[in-house]
């Protein structure tokens, strides 16, 4: 049985998400958290800790950076295709701060092929802090496997 025949899209993303969950230890070591999953979509949320800030004394660029391509890889492996980044750039817009709960909602603009962009806007209540756009790229494999069960 297929599983695409078989299941929802919304339920085929949620699937990919719990079983690349799993095996995602970057993520969950800096205490992100799945917020919302959907085909194409996907919003992750992650606490700025004491040990995520820089000589500033705001939160580090690469932790930002690492929400937004969380959030983007969890979008573009939504479909049960295995995808990784092949390019991602990032704007800091403003500051995140020790203490903020980051929002990165990342939403699918384009897929075809084994090609896909990503946008990701990465906030702190209602200020966006940072956009993310990312590049990518499928692999051999999927999530799920082919019988449903």
């Amino acid at each position: 049985m297929n599983v695409k025949a078989t299941l929802s899209p919304e339920d085929i993303a949620r699937a990919c998400a719990d079983a690349m969950w799993a095996e995602d230890d970057a993520s969950k070591g800096l205490g992100m958290e799945i917020v919302e999953i959907g085909p194409g979509f996907a919003t992750l949320a992650m606490l700025v800790r004491p040990d995520m800030v820089n000589g500033q004394r705001i939160a580090h660029g690469g932790f930002i950076f690492t929400l937004a391509d969380s959030a983007f890889a969890f979008a573009c492996n939504s479909h049960n295709e295995r995808v990784v980044a092949a390019q991602g750039q990032i704007t800091f817009i403003r500051p995140g701060k020790l203490g903020d709960r980051l929002i990165a909602m990342a939403r699918e603009i384009t897929r075809g092929g084994r090609s896909g962009i990503y946008d990701v806007r990465v906030t702190v209540g209602d200020i966006v802090i940072a956009e993310f756009r990312g590049h990518s790229r499928v692999i051999p494999g999927t999530w799920l496997p082919a019988q449903d069960q």
